[in-house]
């Protein structure tokens, strides 16, 4: 039987979106590996991270809704469709990066403190009952440059680290392992996901976190505004003047044209051609816009015949 993913957030099929974030926020909180020493609380902790995933998702809470667990993974075996086929979701299995992209940290401890104490009882033997006084190294941060392509649609990044490590007899080693990165469609530049403790392990020391920042690939077409693309249209002054077919590229390949016959283009003008951008990193069925402004290309000169019929027609 497949998992239940309302039950492990103990909600109900027809919670709405902030009835599954409430669920979410309390359980993540409570079970958090690095709060809840509790042998099963890494393995809830991964649960309830899915569950949200999947359910805080309208497309895949419908597939879920419809076919269940298997459903959601293959598609239904029996009604398979061609968007059901290729959906193919699996859990990134990282719940820290999940949990990350909620809370904008990897540890909100330090301000939801207060309201732990409200979550936890106080006889609660999940509550930690002190903090590790172990000097720790400062955050090490590293740019981690994605692609438009990539925000458009979401990708999973893997990175190799490199750290020392003590072993079992005691002398320093050097490691080797790979971070999952789930870059979720439409994150912003500047969001940062948070590997606690995965530094250097050096004896008296807490580790350092590793801190990945999102940054944006330069493209060789737009740039981004937020969930905008800005696209630069390079055209004639006589196509700005007396119409154009214009033939605009956009992410997933398939050209838009936008016709400004009938209109005058002046120099600043705008155009914006809605759902053609970036989704929005909070409700990814709202995407932004593809705005294009416009290059026009003057004329170096003008020959003299032309310069009084242009006079007479262009007004003052």
């Amino acid at each position: 039987m497949g998992k239940n993913f309302y039950e492990i957030l103990g909600i109900g099929r027809n919670a709405s979106d902030d009835e599954i974030k409430k669920a979410y926020r309390k359980l993540a909180l409570r079970y958090h590996p690095d709060k809840n020493k509790n042998v099963q609380a890494e393995e809830r902790f991964k649960e309830v991270a899915e569950a949200y995933e999947v359910l805080s998702d309208k497309k895949k809470r419908d597939l879920y809704d419809q076919f269940g667990e298997e459903g959601l993974r293959r598609g239904p075996a029996d009604q398979r469709s061609d968007a059901a086929e290729s959906f193919g979701y699996q859990f990134h299995g990282d719940p820290r990066a999940t949990f990350a992209q909620f809370f904008g940290s990897s540890d909100p401890f330090s301000m939801f403190f207060e309201d732990m104490k409200h979550i936890f009882m106080p006889d609660d033997d999940d509550f930690p009952s002190g903090r590790d006084r172990r000097p720790q190294d400062p955050p090490i941060e590293h740019e981690l440059y994605v692609g438009l392509e990539d925000i458009a649609s979401g990708c999973t990044k893997r990175m190799k680290i490199s750290r020392l490590a003590v072993s079992p007899n005691g002398l320093a080693v050097r490691e080797d392992k790979v971070l999952i990165i789930e870059i979720r469609p439409g994150w912003k530049s500047g969001t940062k996901i948070t590997f606690r403790k995965e530094g250097d392990q050096l004896p008296n020391r807490v580790p350092a976190d590793l801190v990945f920042i999102i940054r944006d690939k330069p493209h060789s077409v737009f740039r981004r505004d937020g969930s905008d693309l800005l696209y630069t249209a390079h055209i004639t002054l006589k196509q700005a003047l007396c119409g154009h077919h214009l033939v605009v590229p956009t992410l997933q390949g398939e050209p838009l044209t936008l016709s400004t016959h009938g209109e005058v283009i002046h120099p600043h003008s705008t155009r914006r051609l809605p759902g053609h951008g970036l989704p929005s990193p909070k409700d990814q069925s709202h995407r932004g816009a593809i705005v294009i402004s416009f290059a026009i290309k003057f004329p170096e000169t003008i020959p003299k015949q032309l310069t009084s019929s242009l006079a007479r027609l262009l007004p003052n």
